[in-house]
């Protein structure tokens, strides 16, 4: 008989480990609280609402927590967490990173319940989405005995940030918890405000973050249409942003809203709504936003907020309570966080996707692709010092790439803080203005800029075609705003496809560049009249054909970027730059539950940024294109229509192209024969 061989069970040692470090904790004379007590009420609370490690809500609790204050007085949550076995200190994933997320880009409950760093990292996390801590240090430790008993530990130490985006930065290495002893915990404070971050490295997590936010206003949109009923599209506009403001919060000036302050009371006043509006005013007013701006988004927001229906109490909540609830949930972090991304786009494309819209309405409301942003910003070349404009600004999607190209040139020149702080300042109040019609759009311009940091002091309300006279709107009233560099995606349906924009927009200026992206009828016929005047005062720079699908699932029109420089009459003899991006390293799908619809499956990157070097340079910069897509030439000034020219295919058969033409007839000819001969052979002729 077969004996079984069990293998033994490994012990988990953590009791051990926690005994260890908590030791160490108690002798540094930590006032440190264990997995069951409280730390504070906001931290709790943080920890309560956040996701669990198994996808759940409220039993979020670490091993240990204390809360320390650096000689600067600012606070900084220590959150640790322990394991017991070897090996089961941090995951991280091909990147070097903490690997919290799956490559659906869902939330990996197995690694933040196996690891004792992705645990403590996934707990940051709560605390950067439900707290005003900003900078939380999460600490993972485990170990196991060996042979002889003896215990040996090892510990992971990680810097949970706004900055680096609740990734975490692992901050170095330690044998025990000492660097928390109150004789230590300034010179750690140093160490970690000296860790740097790469561009490359952010870029890839802000890549992560941005499919996150789709994934996240999918469900949200999603739950919002299925369940919540009696809200119009510009109903669930408004409501995301009053909850996104309303919970923005200023340190020592206005507490943030809390999903708790919302009683759902019918008592006059104290309504949920009029509780979100009196919370919008406050922030507003210590924002210093000018008087009628503010009077225009409170008005504009009230009109959903304080309405019967959404304030009605069943079963003890308002369907604003609820709605709001969800909003924090799903979307807190990424606003908390600082992400430099174009947030109410997102939000507005995706609202705007579950519309019936026709086709040609759809394709007046279709946002401008980040990716695409930036690289009309990068043509236009814009840097620290530019004064940036966009004439049917949207969600303010453009102008959002436009301040992050600006605030990266001004923080890689400006070698000191004081400095960059000033400089950073003036970019977002002097150095961008857009003008957006349509006020559903206009408040999630001005919404998108508050979340930047409030460069919204310039989004103006205005209809650019007719009222507006090139002068600052709020602040500065009588300048002239010196802009030298246009950014633009016009409503195609708009004269000339959108050209009557541009012409006003560049007779406005003085010096500069512009890039726009526009239906690329606009270069071949529709716009001759536009094309023409404009050419007789601006240059013509580049003509590039965009994918046709770029707008995948949202409009599916042809379209080109054309760019232009400023005050500099088009010679005829100039050489146009005309590039065919139509295979710009991009694959899209167009699926609803896609994680990803958008892949780099060809170096979009790389190619990007080709484009940007080839515009400016010539075809020296000729790389990953071929010389089949590069293509210069002149234009007619007095044309219009001869704006999208391509390579010339050359139709003259050359002796290789005679050659093969004559041995597939040859090979052609005797098949053929072989074939006869075959079948005169089956009926018997000879």
């Amino acid at each position: 008989m077969k004996e079984k061989i069990m293998a033994k069970k490994i012990q988990s040692i953590e009791p051990n480990i926690a005994d260890l470090a908590n030791g160490w904790l108690k002798s540094y004379k930590l006032d440190y609280k264990l997995e069951q007590e409280s730390l504070n009420t906001e931290i709790d609370k943080a920890l309560s609402d956040y996701f669990t490690k198994n996808g759940g809500t409220g039993a979020n609790r670490p091993d240990a927590k204390v809360l320390l204050q650096d000689k600067n007085l600012d606070f900084f949550p220590i959150l640790i967490e322990y394991k017991g076995y070897k090996d089961k200190l941090v995951k991280l994933d091909k990147d070097g990173q903490v690997e919290n997320r799956t490559s659906k880009n869902e939330p990996h409950f197995k690694n933040i319940n196996s690891y004792a760093v992705n645990g403590a990292v996934h707990y940051a996390n709560a605390l950067l989405h439900h707290t005003s801590y900003t900078d939380i240090i999460a600490i993972g430790m485990t170990g196991h005995k060996d042979e002889t008993g003896k215990i040996h530990h090892e510990i992971g130490v990680y810097y949970v940030s706004k900055n680096n985006l609740g990734a975490g930065q692992k901050i170095g290495d330690y044998t025990d918890f000492s660097f928390l002893a109150p004789n230590n915990f300034d010179a750690f404070i140093e160490s970690v405000k000296t860790l740097q971050i790469s561009q490359e490295e952010l870029d890839k997590l802000k890549d992560q973050r941005e499919r996150e936010i789709d994934q996240s206003l999918v469900k949200l949109n999603n739950d919002i249409y299925q369940n919540e009923k009696g809200l119009g599209e510009n109903d669930r506009v408004y409501l995301v942003a009053a909850s996104i403001i309303a919970t923005l919060g200023i340190p020592g000036k206005v507490s943030p809203l809390e999903k708790s302050d919302l009683k759902s009371s019918t008592e006059r006043g104290y309504r949920d709504g009029d509780l979100m509006i009196k919370k919008i005013e406050s922030f507003l007013s210590h924002k210093e936003l000018p008087e009628e701006k503010m009077q225009l988004i409170v008005r504009t927001l009230s009109n959903t907020l304080l309405t019967n229906n959404i304030n009605k109490v069943v079963d003890g909540e308002s369907q604003l309570k609820r709605v709001f609830c969800k909003i924090v949930d799903d979307l807190g972090i990424y606003y908390k966080i600082g992400l430099t991304t174009d947030f109410t786009g997102k939000l507005f494309n995706e609202m705007y996707g579950w519309l019936g819209f026709s086709q040609d309405k759809l394709n007046d409301v279709v946002l401008t692709p980040s990716y695409v942003a930036t690289l009309l910003v990068k043509l236009a070349r814009v840097n620290k010092d530019s004064y940036v404009w966009d004439f049917a600004t949207g969600s303010a999607g453009l102008l959002v790439a436009a301040m992050n190209e600006m605030l990266i040139d001004a923080k890689n020149s400006i070698q000191s803080p004081d400095e960059l702080i000033t400089k950073e300042a003036q970019i977002k109040a002097e150095q961008l203005l857009g003008l957006e019609l349509l006020s559903s759009v206009y408040m999630l311009a001005i919404l998108n800029m508050i979340l930047m940091g409030d460069g919204s002091s310039n989004i103006l309300n205005t209809d650019s075609m007719k009222d507006f006279d090139g002068k600052y709107g709020f602040g500065k009233t009588d300048t002239k705003f010196p802009a030298d560099a246009f950014i633009l995606n016009p409503p195609y349906s708009a004269s000339g496809n959108g050209m009557n924009f541009v012409e006003k927009a560049l007779d406005m200026m003085n010096k500069g560049y512009a890039a726009i992206i526009i239906q690329n009828s606009a270069g071949k016929g529709k716009a001759i009249d536009y094309n023409k005047r404009i050419l007789s005062k601006h240059t013509l720079l580049a003509s590039i054909k965009m994918p046709i699908d770029l707008f995948i699932g949202k409009s599916s029109v042809q379209t080109n970027i054309y760019v232009f420089k400023v005050n500099e009459k088009h010679h005829k003899d100039e050489m146009v730059k005309f590039i065919d991006f139509s295979n710009d390293g991009y694959t899209r799908a167009n699926r609803k539950k896609a994680n990803n619809n958008l892949k780099d499956t060809d170096q979009a990157k790389e190619r990007y940024q080709e484009i940007v070097d080839l515009v400016r340079f010539g075809k020296s910069k000729l790389n990953i294109l071929s010389e089949k897509e590069y293509y210069e030439n002149t234009i007619d000034p007095k044309n219009g229509a001869d704006w999208n020219q391509s390579t010339p295919i050359d139709t003259k058969p050359n002796l290789q192209d005679f050659n093969k033409t004559v041995s597939d007839y040859l090979a052609w000819e005797i098949g053929t024969i072989l074939k006869q001969s075959t079948v005169d052979e089956e009926l018997g002729k000879h």
